[in-house]
């Protein structure tokens, strides 16, 4: 297919957000390495500000848009690391923004946000139900969407990562990224395969209500039940007109992995423990889908650990209880 989002795209938004976000570290894993038998990174998104990837792409977004659109004001459907990006966003330049969240969004997040001075909306239980808030608020209000994943300028943002991860590896040869709608996934891949065609790109998620798995799968987009999940911020659907990260993700991922919620406690346990990180479930499905055994790399391999927005008591109860799983 013809790359929707370009390595030009995507180096035009590492310029654009320059002095926005945090140019993250890839750390070297000595325990990883050990476990997979080959040279494992971590580039830890949970070091970065709002504590996820998502600054990159909101930010991105948001300065696509000349100052007239941004008075409009800014509107979003959140699992919570989005909305609070883009609540971060939107302060840093004047704007007015209104996150719409289900209420299966953390409390710990929904209070990130609410804290940077964003409207917050609670409506029904799933990522769609929020989305039909977004939809209402501009069309009778006139406000300006960012979408979480499918939109050309967030995809680029996120991408931004990918080239970091290649300026500091440039052998790498596999990278393990979470997958929830995409933008990350299809970004990272976009850079990453723009710089080093041969290198693998494994996309990972939870198995309890994985959208673009599922779609993948079935060969198209496909709604998916919302299920609690330790990976809360990987739910949601990828919506059935969805453009730009289900095709790119079907062109550029070379595997996707389903973990379980033992398998994702564990990881979270481990980066706490062994990594000395706080990281959220979605931000540990790559530290534990090589923990498992389901990830088998060949070649230097970078794990994405893309946030570390959990909630604290949530964390000590997993990293005390080795049987801890999200409620069924």
């Amino acid at each position: 297919m013809t790359m929707v989002v370009t390595l030009q795209d995507i180096e035009a938004a590492r310029r654009r957000i320059a002095g926005h976000v945090l140019r993250t570290p890839l750390m070297p894993s000595h325990a990883l390495s050990r476990c997979a038998g080959a040279a494992v990174y971590v580039k830890l998104e949970n070091r970065q500000r709002t504590g996820s990837f998502k600054l990159r792409g909101a930010t991105n977004a948001l300065l696509c848009l000349d100052e007239k659109a941004r008075s409009c004001g800014l509107v979003t459907a959140s699992t919570g690391n989005h909305g609070r990006a883009v609540g971060q966003a939107a302060k840093t330049m004047g704007a007015r923004a209104t996150v719409c969240l289900s209420a299966l969004v953390p409390a710990n997040k929904v209070e990130a946000i609410r804290s940077l001075g964003a409207d917050i909306r609670i409506v029904g239980h799933s990522q769609d139900d929020a989305m039909r808030e977004v939809e209402r608020l501009v069309r009778e209000e006139g406000m300006r969407f960012i979408p979480p994943f499918d939109d050309a300028g967030v995809i680029a943002g996120q991408g931004t990562l990918g080239l970091e991860v290649f300026d500091d590896l440039p052998e790498v040869a596999s990278v393990l990224v979470p997958l929830s709608g995409g933008g990350l996934a299809a970004g990272v891949a976009a850079a990453v395969k723009a710089r080093q065609p041969a290198a693998k790109i494994i996309g990972v998620s939870m198995e309890r209500g994985a959208a673009m798995a599922a779609s993948l799968a079935a060969g198209r987009p496909v709604d998916v039940q919302e299920m609690e999940t330790l990976a809360d911020s990987l739910g949601g659907g990828i919506g059935l007109d969805n453009r730009l990260t289900f095709p790119m993700c079907r062109a550029l991922l070379d595997e996707v992995i389903l973990l379980s919620e033992e398998e994702i406690a564990a990881g979270i346990r481990h980066a706490a423990k062994v990594e000395g990180e706080t990281v959220e479930g979605a931000g540990a499905v790559g530290i534990a889908a090589l923990l498992s055994g389901k990830a088998r790399p060949v070649g230097p391999t970078v794990i994405v650990v893309s946030g570390g927005n959990i909630d604290p008591a949530v964390h000590r109860t997993i990293i005390d209880d080795p049987n801890v799983e999200a409620a069924p």
